[in-house]
């Protein structure tokens, strides 16, 4: 099974909202949509599933082109970050009302409603209501009837940005079982870099209704086209300031390191977890800069400084004591960098 969107576009009101995107999209991993809020992920999943009108383009699955089909014909499943869930039902019947309105056997129907209970580990609840559910049990009863659906392509937009952290932990780590070996086309849209760095598989880049960049997750994670596509795939936002380079000497404001690059104008960019309070090794550049806001989460500690007026972040394990209002000595190693066109095309990476 294969799912292609060829050069497909949305319009609303005159305005061209998806401007012309192509992916090829294929089973046996996951096919990631990341971006901020508002990219335009959903608008692209609905458009892939027969939701929304496309303008322009065709949609192929399997070869088959399902442009101007109905979802229903279409042969997939959708998964929200809601809880879509009949309320009047119980888990069990939910499960099953897609299979019912696909008129299969009630021999079948138990035993795919069985299989999917087992899966989400639903069996002691089939015979609740969602109500009786906690927010976790009725995402998993929303997976559970896409598996036993046995769709031909799956689209779970950001099906966990409502739980919280430890049950999202828990179910991301179950999904791509979840989805093994089942043939279906899987797409998974999110705005967490680090989410789609552990589903792995194959990312799109979306930002403001463009498709930046698509490939395997972890090549375009280690090699961003742009630093537009540096920027989605980093959080928190990657660094980045114009450099000069003379005579082996790249210039940042006040900072200096040696180059092996030609004499010219960059913009170099490097993620906030190579910026660190402490130096690390004999590579690293000191910066300078005046701490404005840090911030705590689990083992690690942030902070925000202005160096040359060009907000930086640095991002460090352990909890590191700063002054607020009070300047710093940070360390960059600058092998670790992207370097890109002034006017943000990718040149290469390392010092």
């Amino acid at each position: 099974m294969t799912l292609r969107c060829e050069a497909i576009t949305k319009v609303v009101e005159g305005h061209t909202h998806i401007k012309p995107a192509t992916l090829d999209l294929k089973p046996g991993h996951f096919n990631v949509l990341l971006g901020p809020t508002g990219a335009g992920k959903t608008s692209l999943i609905k458009m892939m599933a027969g939701l929304d009108p496309i303008a322009s383009g065709r949609v192929f699955l399997n070869g088959e082109d399902v442009t101007k089909l109905s979802p229903q014909k279409r042969q997939i499943s959708l998964v929200h970050q809601f809880f879509v869930n009949y309320p009047h039902m119980t888990v069990r019947e939910n499960i099953a009302s897609p299979l019912r309105v696909a008129k299969l056997a009630q021999s079948e129907i138990d035993d795919r409603v069985a299989e999917a209970a087992r899966i989400l580990q639903l069996e002691p609840m089939l015979d609740r209501r969602p109500h009786e559910l906690s927010g976790g049990q009725q995402q998993r009863c929303a997976l559970a009837r896409a598996i036993a659906k046995d769709s031909r392509a799956v689209f779970l937009d950001e099906p966990l940005a409502n739980l919280d952290y430890k049950l999202r932990e828990e179910l991301r780590e179950q999904l791509p079982e979840l989805f093994a070996g089942r043939g279906a086309v899987v797409v998974y849209a999110t705005s967490e870099p680090e989410e789609a760095l552990l589903l792995g598989g194959e990312t799109a880049l979306i930002e403001d209704g463009h498709v930046r960049q698509f490939g395997t997750t972890s090549d375009i994670y280690r090699a961003p086209a742009s630093l537009s596509a540096a920027a989605i795939f980093s959080d928190p936002p990657i660094n980045a300031a114009p450099v000069r380079v003379k005579a082996g000497q790249a210039r940042m404001g006040a900072t200096e390191w040696a180059v092996q690059k030609p004499d010219g104008d960059y913009m170099f960019a490097i993620r906030p977890h190579h910026v660190l309070p402490q130096a690390a090794g004999a590579s690293n550049v000191p910066l300078r800069g005046v701490v404005g806001v840090t911030e705590l989460s689990g083992s690690e500690s942030s902070a925000h400084f202005q160096m040359d007026g060009v907000p930086w972040v640095s991002l460090a394990h352990g909890v590191h004591p700063y002054e607020i209002g009070e300047p710093h000595t940070f360390h960059m190693d600058p092998t670790h960098g992207f370097w890109f066109a002034p006017d943000g095309g990718a040149l290469g990476r390392g010092a």
